[in-house]
């Protein structure tokens, strides 16, 4: 029996691999990944690799055995139909007969279109009969932190949620708690709403910033019309950028604060403070 993580490489998938490595041999772990080559430090330490595609059905023919318990980890590409992606790796582990499929979903509350995918995945993963959790992951610092250089090029953070606020954690505060999910027991069919300990509004963030750098940077609060725009002037394609616009719709009527401390519980500590991440990002 193995522990199976889908998207092994990717941002959230490598935390959650780091993180199984502190707690079970390495050869208890299985890594899907797209491209071996990117995986070959984890194999080196003596992570078992699977190559498969979400987009190659036969792909995922014998990746999974009976017993395991697997992370199917969201895809990125909204333009490929994300849940028929999903749907591969839920029939795969049903006929495989896995002990367990947690999936990285999103907040109950969120009426985005970015949570459409998720909800007809989840959709799918309950019907299949096979024993399941709902992880559903909050925003990420790393949506912010990540993206600092136009904040700074300009002294503005730019965004469409009003004064709402926002429940986010890190990349590593929730793979913490997938990993207490796949490492533990009695998480069957259980569903957990995850977000970080403390919820900050954009103008907090913008003062944070400005604390930290020592400049002055403000909260400009724009329309989703208006930030769609500068999003697509940025080079995104115009339904990505009308899916984060709505995120932003969201968060202003308070969609992603999440309150239930699922997360800090699962995780076993708190979650990272936003200002730890800021002074992360500012320092790489």
């Amino acid at each position: 029996m193995s522990i199976v993580v889908t998207g092994a490489t990717g941002h959230l998938g490598r935390h959650v691999v780091e993180q199984l490595l502190e707690k079970v041999p390495a050869d208890r772990i299985t890594a899907v990944v797209r491209d071996e080559a990117k995986a070959a430090d984890l194999a080196a330490r003596g992570v078992r690799l699977a190559v498969a595609d979400y987009n190659a059905p036969e792909t995922f023919d014998s990746v999974f055995a009976a017993g395991d318990k697997v992370l199917l980890i969201s895809g990125n590409e909204f333009d490929k139909g994300r849940p028929a992606q999903h749907q591969v790796v839920i029939d795969a582990a049903k006929a495989a007969g896995v002990a367990l499929l947690a999936y990285t979903s999103a907040p109950g509350a969120l009426s985005a279109a970015l949570a459409d995918d998720h909800r007809t995945t989840e959709q799918a993963l309950l019907a299949s009969g096979l024993p399941y959790t709902l992880l559903r992951n909050g925003w990420y610092h790393e949506n912010y932190t990540e993206n600092l250089a136009p904040v700074l090029e300009h002294d503005a953070v730019v965004a469409a949620a009003g004064e709402g606020r926002v429940s986010s954690a890190s990349r590593a505060d929730y793979a913490a708690a997938a990993v207490a999910v796949l490492t533990g027991e009695g998480h069957e069919n259980k569903t957990y709403e995850l977000g970080g300990d403390e919820a900050w509004s954009l103008a907090e963030y913008a003062a944070e910033l400005s604390r930290q750098t020592g400049r002055e940077i403000a909260y400009n609060s724009v329309s989703t019309e208006v930030l769609t725009g500068i999003l697509t002037g940025a080079g995104l394609p115009g339904p990505f950028a009308a899916i984060l616009a709505g995120v932003d719709a969201s968060i202003e009527k308070g969609e992603l604060v999440v309150s239930s401390g699922d997360l800090s519980r699962l995780a076993g500590r708190p979650t990272t403070p936003l200002s730890e991440a800021i002074t992360a990002a500012l320092k790489a």
